[in-house]
């Protein structure tokens, strides 16, 4: 925290909280600190320090200095303690920060900060004495000021239309939801590792094509300007992949989008992502070998065995 701290508390009267932000913001840039910094060194991530300390017992505070850094989700004022929860992309973790450590101006800084602000802090790992782990700042720093408040947290986001317009506001308010953007992640490793394993080499094709193939659905079309022609958005990779096999290559795969102009639910996309694998000199029974290799490391990645219940049934993909 730099001392050129101004009071950016003192905007009674507005009732419009984009208007209080705005105008904590406009004070921040005028007279410090900074509201948008662009750097700062994080040495520990919530996951981490959860792991760490698990056997740490309340009441004990410990010597060990970390800096974390993430998005407030809750702030409580006790007066002379603030209990700030920040978090970051691996978990939650409470800031319990005192007037005594902080200094008068840094904990009254402290003070006028947002739910929704990102902020850095530095501090010893303790436990309360009602077991709650945290860290116990003796610097914060704000890192970037948000302007627009998060969704009521007691609700979160339940209008469809906007978690799939907006999706990082889905993240925000249904943490719960990011577990699937990990084993998505995950998914696309395992693939990628499996087929690399079985000999299969990956390729980019062409996404605009001179004349639509490989399925049938009902294209994007686009103007190729330079050529005065127009291109196709590929339905799927197909044609062009079979032709690396007339050219050679045993074994190809590619892992990419595909767009198709139908229609569009919670379930049907205009782009999507698809594998696509060709494989020469085998049959049907070798290419559902080869899936059910790709199916067992995706499961084995994303969810650490190969007992898995989807829409309310017990699937096993270990085979017979």
């Amino acid at each position: 925290m730099t001392d050129n701290v101004s009071d950016a508390t003192s905007h009674t009267g507005i009732d419009d909280p984009v208007a209080v932000r705005l105008a904590k913001r406009e004070d921040l840039l005028a007279n410090g600190p900074d509201p948008y910094i662009r750097r700062f060194d994080v040495t520990e991530h919530v996951a981490d320090i959860e792991r760490r300390y698990t056997g740490l017992e309340p009441g004990v505070s410990t010597e060990d200095v970390v800096r974390v850094a993430g998005r407030i989700m809750a702030m409580r004022d006790q007066g002379k303690a603030l209990f700030i929860v920040v978090r970051d992309a691996t978990g939650d973790l409470q800031l319990f920060a005192r007037i005594n450590v902080l200094g008068d101006r840094s904990f009254g800084f402290a003070k006028t900060l947002d739910v929704g602000d990102w902020l850095g802090a530095e501090g010893v790992v303790m436990r309360t004495r009602r077991g709650q782990l945290s860290v116990a700042p003796t610097s914060i720093t704000l890192l970037t000021k948000s302007v627009r408040p998060l969704p009521e947290k007691f609700h979160g986001l339940a209008d469809k239309e906007t978690r799939y317009r907006q999706r990082y506001v889905d993240l925000v308010a249904n943490p719960e939801v990011r577990s699937a953007f990990i084993a998505r992640s995950k998914v696309v490793s395992a693939v990628r590792h499996c087929l690399g394993d079985e000999g299969f080499m990956e390729v980019e094709t062409p996404m605009l094509h001179p004349m639509q193939g490989g399925a049938t659905a009902k294209p994007f079309i686009t103007h190729h300007n330079a050529l005065d022609h127009d291109f196709y958005l590929r339905i799927a990779p197909e044609l062009y992949l079979k032709r690396l096999l007339v050219g050679g290559f045993e074994r190809v795969f590619e892992l990419g989008r595909n767009f198709r102009n139908e229609g569009m639910d919670q379930s049907h996309n205009p782009e999507f992502t698809t594998v696509e694998a060709y494989q020469a000199y085998t049959d049907l029974d070798g290419m559902k070998e080869l899936c059910q290799n790709v199916f067992r490391a995706a499961a084995m990645a994303a969810c650490g065995t190969l007992d898995i219940t989807y829409g309310g049934q017990e699937v096993h993909l270990g085979g017979a």
